[in-house]
């Protein structure tokens, strides 16, 4: 398996893809809790990766997305299956993510290679280098 299966993405292009192609979709891989609690991009679907209360991978992760697909009828005739955003803290889950989805055999996978808070700074705070909400992008939380 290699990386370059997963293409990496910065969080305004993605955006931009989003919007151009609404049959893409932008999924939220981080546990439920930082879902809901830190919040997540405008329109993002919460399917995570690892989640509480086991804090393992999820087995059925690949089935999740791919029922996901089916269910939203983003197939048509001229595509296989739609652009696949993913979108973690800082990009490692999604990339990790990404990779099986492309194992099981997705194409179309993208991975935000800046996640949604981005890495830590020297203060050990997130969203001051880079990430979603630091491009301001639509956000919000419960």
């Amino acid at each position: 398996m290699n990386e370059t299966q997963v293409k990496s993405i910065k969080p305004k292009p993605a955006f931009e893809l989003l919007k151009k192609d609404p049959r893409s979709l932008l999924i939220d891989v981080r546990s439920s809790m930082e879902f809901l609690f830190v919040g997540h991009p405008v329109g993002a679907i919460s399917i995570p990766w690892i989640d509480e209360p086991d804090w393992v991978i999820d087995p059925h992760f690949v089935a999740k997305v791919r029922q996901l697909i089916l269910g939203g009828a983003s197939i048509d005739d001229k595509h296989h299956s739609p652009d696949i955003i993913l979108i973690c803290r800082s990009g490692n889950r999604s990339l990790e993510a990404g990779l099986v989805l492309v194992e099981s055999g997705l194409t179309n996978i993208y991975n935000i290679d800046e996640g949604f808070e981005g890495p830590l700074d020297e203060n050990h705070h997130r969203s001051t280098l880079s990430g979603w909400r630091f491009h301001g992008l639509p956000w919000e939380q419960c």
